[in-house]
């Protein structure tokens, strides 16, 4: 039976089940339905039977009283498979609906993904905008969505508009996405939110862009990231419980500001970032618990600034850079 069962199961990805033929189930169902009302009969039957025969005198049995019960308990059976049928139509209704709904989603999907490779910067921005809302209304496949933001910034980018690849509009995109994660990081208590999803940044050249405010809770991964000027806003940004890595970053120009940012729990790594020129800036951040790593870090010319920071059992892994007072 386990076995006819699974041969029957729906194929992975289906939302309408897949049906048992009408020319068998019709004559399965009345030989069913026969066998049930002859032995409804036979119980009321003996039943009926043994009630006249208890009276006294003893009274012959009713036969009218026998089909009239037999036919009760047949209309209450049907009225229940009238019950389940119903619910099982329910069940194929709403598979239609989802089924509907994700071939829409798809297309949006698609559509999204075709503007973000336009050659015009207005289309590819129009396509940012276009994945963020899709994300929001998908919580299936929010997480695709976001890699494909990052996927896009993880792509080369040549933001000298005298060098050869440089692309027309492209850093205005490229900041609209970054606006985009950080307004979907602001609240972790909206439905919406993307704080616990994960974001992949290696690789990415940041010459600007905006995440203040922001809160990381999920992995954060800035890995061979390069930071080759504008200014990297992080201020106020939250880091808890999650981990942010910087490992083999290249801040070569340009600022990084985490101001009054706070860490909390989890892990910020820079561990083998190299700091060649530029600002890193923790004015007035807070570090309590977890992990700070700035091991193997390399310092030949760039500059972190720890002003008023204040730390509270944060464990620190230092490199190149004075150890801040009150650690």
């Amino acid at each position: 039976m386990a076995l006819s069962l699974r041969r029957r199961e729906a194929p992975r990805g289906r939302y309408t089940p897949n049906l048992w033929p009408v020319w068998l189930v019709a004559p399965v169902a009345l030989v069913l339905a026969l066998l049930l009302g002859w032995g409804i009969y036979q119980y009321a039957h003996d039943y009926f039977t043994q009630a006249a025969a208890d009276q006294k005198p003893p009274k012959p049995v009713n036969v009218n009283d026998v089909l009239k019960a037999t036919v009760t308990a047949l209309t209450l059976v049907g009225a229940v498979l009238a019950g389940l049928y119903a619910y099982r139509k329910q069940l194929l209704s709403e598979g239609d609906a989802h089924r509907a709904d994700a071939s829409q989603l798809a297309d949006r999907y698609t559509t999204a993904a075709e503007q973000l490779g336009h050659d015009q910067a207005a289309v590819r921005l129009a396509g940012v905008y276009a994945l963020a809302r899709l994300a929001d209304d998908w919580e299936e496949q929010r997480q695709v969505c976001i890699d494909v933001l990052c996927a896009y910034l993880r792509m080369p980018y040549q933001p000298d508009p005298e060098v050869a690849g440089h692309k027309a509009g492209e850093r205005e995109v490229r900041w609209t996405i970054i606006r985009v994660i950080r307004d979907h990081l602001h609240d972790p208590t909206e439905p919406t939110s993307w704080c616990t999803y994960s974001l992949d940044f290696t690789g990415t050249t940041f010459d600007g862009g905006d995440l203040s405010h922001s809160h990381f809770r999920g992995m954060v991964d800035f890995r061979d990231a390069v930071f080759s000027g504008g200014t990297v806003n992080f201020i106020r940004a939250t880091f808890s419980d999650g981990t942010v890595n910087f490992i083999h970053a290249a801040f070569s120009d340009g600022r990084v500001v985490f101001s009054d940012a706070t860490f909390s729990g989890g892990l910020v790594n820079f561990g083998g970032a190299t700091f060649s020129g530029g600002t890193v800036n923790f004015i007035r951040a807070t570090f309590s618990g977890g992990r700070v790593d700035f091991s193997a870090a390399r310092n030949p010319g760039g500059t972190v600034v720890f002003s008023d920071a204040t730390f509270r059992g944060t464990v620190f892994s230092w490199g190149p850079f004075p150890v801040p007072a009150g650690t």
